[in-house]
């Protein structure tokens, strides 16, 4: 064993580190990141499990980590757009994207650039790449002082509900990364939108922030789906059937609660059987879409935490940031 492989495995032994959002913090996660190591980062939509992403041992570290399957590209994090697009090769729409919602949560899926850094384990095998400049200023500081694009994948065991926070990266994945470096409670909620710019027509690959009507607006035209291929072969990240998933089951769409089951809520209206639940959490009592993504995975976990077996979901509109919040629990919903 080299000599940098045997001090990380020493570094896990010893547990995760947290560290503190200061310019001290940044620096050490900064260097264990250069060295190879494993460093969890706050971003404005989730918790990123961080490597060097131009390193194939650091990324290996990553899928091992998350038990995630090595044909699921990540995405590759920069502090800027000018240090993203000296890794791929950015079409008219591509470019547009990237000064309309750069810095921000938005993930632009391009061919990979000639001179791209982004291994091809982190690229999945594939000519493209996956991009972003997070909204995050601690996290773009992270990037800027790594000097590396950075690969997170959201920091949490593959399949499982996403981190917003440092303790809930801690509660999936302690002992298996070297550091998380604290950024407080994630803004967003939900993990980036993920546009592919690979052809004739831009594709949504997963729904986000950035949501549809605001990516028509700038392109000025409707934007493609994904298709069947994108999930049996992703192209990019979150497009596995089944993810984000609690231990419960998930019941989508429920107009009332059984006895025994967990209830996530959503709105002002309280649904039938409600007494009888083990455990409730309201996504946004005021139907506040932003609200309810920003507290969408804390409050799958605690509900999970319940023991329930089941977690009655109540309708979500579909509009505006309602269609990346159904995404996500379609996902939880799916079968294993």
């Amino acid at each position: 064993m080299n000599d940098r492989r045997s001090t990380a495995s020493s570094a896990l032994e010893a547990g995760t580190r947290l560290l503190p959002g200061t310019p001290a913090g940044v620096a050490e996660a900064a260097s264990l990141l250069r060295g190879g190591r494993l460093v969890a980062f706050p971003t404005e939509t989730v918790y990123g499990l961080g490597g060097d992403a131009s390193d194939p041992a650091a990324v290996a570290a990553i899928f091992g980590a998350k038990a995630r399957p090595r044909f699921n590209p990540l995405i590759a994090h920069l502090p800027d757009a000018a240090t993203a697009r000296a890794e791929g090769a950015f079409d008219a729409a591509a470019e547009a994207l990237a000064a309309a919602f750069w810095p921000g949560p938005l993930t632009l899926v391009v061919p990979a650039g000639a001179a791209c850094t982004v291994c091809d384990l982190a690229r999945a095998g594939l000519p493209s790449v996956a991009l972003r400049v997070p909204g995050s200023p601690l996290a773009r500081d992270l990037l800027a002082a790594t000097g590396r694009p950075v690969a997170g994948p959201s920091a949490n065991r593959s399949g499982h509900v996403s981190p917003t926070s440092a303790a809930h990266v801690l509660a999936d994945l302690d002992g298996r990364l070297d550091a998380v470096l604290d950024g407080g409670e994630a803004r967003v909620g939900v993990e980036s939108t993920v546009v592919a710019c690979l052809g004739d027509t831009p594709r949504l690959l997963r729904p986000g922030a950035v949501t549809r009507a605001m990516i028509r607006d700038v392109l000025g035209r409707a934007i493609g789906e994904a298709g069947a291929e994108d999930a049996a072969r992703p192209v990019g990240p979150g497009l596995l059937a089944s993810h984000y998933a609690p231990r419960a089951r998930v019941r989508l769409d429920a107009d009332g609660i059984a006895p025994g089951e967990a209830a996530l809520l959503f709105g002002p209206q309280a649904p039938r059987g409600l007494d009888g639940a083990v455990a409730a959490r309201n996504l946004s009592p005021a139907g506040d879409l932003a609200e309810a993504a920003a507290n969408l995975f804390a409050a799958l976990r605690g509900l999970d935490a319940s023991g329930a077996a089941t977690i009655a979901v109540a309708p979500i509109p579909a509009d505006g940031l309602g269609e990346a919040i159904r995404d996500r629990l379609a996902r939880a919903a799916a079968p294993r």
